[in-house]
């Protein structure tokens, strides 16, 4: 397979929790998410569509580049970590936004940054750079696990 027409799959891989979050957000973002009380350091709305853009580029970027260096039977576990956390990181979404549980998200979101973790150490060892690449979500994540955890409490 052709690098160019691999890294156009990982990203449109990537980008499925994106079109997921986004259809379940909108049935929310304009009535219940604003009545919530939310901490002072939350975010304005704005923030997030180019940050997740931005960061589910760099997975996709990353995994492309771990499959390059190993194919996924070579990289086998790296990529099951990497496919879990993707799935968690579909279901945030539904969870908080779609049934409305922050409890329930906030438990996702916990495996997720676990799983997130566990990915880049995997990562690192095929491929720093690709490791690299996955710690502005790391972290990004665990901002947004601290956020949905003081949503959880002041609701």
């Amino acid at each position: 397979m052709k690098p160019w027409i691999a890294l156009a799959g990982f990203v449109a891989v990537c980008f499925v929790p994106a079109v997921l979050g986004a259809f379940f957000t909108s049935t929310s973002v304009a009535t219940w998410y604003p009545a919530l009380r939310k901490p002072a350091w939350t975010p304005p709305g704005w923030v997030f569509g180019p940050v997740w853009t931005a960061l589910y580029l760099s997975m996709a970027v990353a995994a492309w580049i771990v499959w390059r260096e190993r194919g996924l039977a070579g990289a086998k576990t790296a990529m099951v970590f990497f496919a879990v956390q993707l799935a968690l990181n579909a279901a945030w979404s539904p969870l908080f936004f779609g049934l409305k549980h922050p409890a329930a998200a906030l438990i996702d979101v916990v495996l997720l940054w676990t799983f997130i973790a566990a990915t880049i150490i995997s990562f690192w060892q095929i491929k720093p750079p690709a490791a690299i690449l996955l710690l502005p979500y790391w972290v990004w994540v665990g901002f947004a696990t601290g956020l949905n955890y003081a949503i959880w409490r002041m609701n």
